[in-house]
Order: C-alpha cells, then structure tokens, then sequence
C-alpha cells in the first residue's frame, strides 16, 4: 500500500480534562499517515485521484480548533474516522502530540497514535 505522510500539523486546541486547559488553550500537533493506492493518481497525474494533502490539514486543523475533547484519544478517534470517510484511503494512522500537556515532571511529549481502515 501507498502511503503519504503529513507532519506536525500545528494548531491551539482547547481538549483536556482540567478548566484552565479549556481556557487557556495549548499547542496540538498532527501526523497523519494516509494509505492509499497511487495507481489512478499515477496514470492520470490529477489530484483528484489522490488524497489532497493541503485539504486534509485542513480538515485536521478543524478538528485541533473545534470543539473540545477530555481526551486526545477521543480526538485522534474522531479525526482518523472523518478522514477516512472524506478521503479515498485504505486506512489513516494519526498521532496527536500534546508537548505542553500538565505533567508534573520533566518530559518531551505526550502522544496517541491511532490506526483505523475500511472494514
């Protein structure tokens, strides 16, 4: 299977469980691997036979922007089942990144990683 890979896409988000995260808002940030057949894209060099990457970060975009999640597990949840439904893919792994997440020690990052396909 093909694939193109979509890196940090960036946007401030409103998801979390404490009050402050809701208002305050943070840094969200979205990879995003989209499994595809290239073969029509391919012969016909249209991006209309593949997955516009510039419209699925948008789409991810919407989704760190929209209305907010408890958990960022809900969000990746969301956003791999609305892009595969929007986009002609075999399947959709997304991770989201939540590097400013209130962790009371020292880190580098927190992230999720779904994996979705069609049935």
């Amino acid at each position: 299977m093909d694939k193109i890979t979509l890196s940090g896409v960036t946007a401030t988000g409103y998801h979390g469980v404490f009050d402050f995260e809701r208002r305050e808002g943070q840094p969200f940030v979205v990879d995003a691997v989209l499994f595809l057949d290239f073969s029509k894209a391919a012969a016909s060099d249209d991006v209309l036979d593949t997955a516009h990457y510039g419209e699925v970060a948008e789409r991810i975009t919407s989704w760190i922007t929209g209305r907010p999640f408890n958990l960022i597990e809900a969000l990746a949840v969301g956003m791999a089942e609305d892009l595969l439904a929007g986009f002609p893919l075999q399947a959709v792994e997304i991770t989201v990144h939540k590097p400013k997440a209130p962790i009371e020690v020292p880190f580098g990052d927190v992230a999720v990683t779904v994996h979705r396909s069609r049935a």
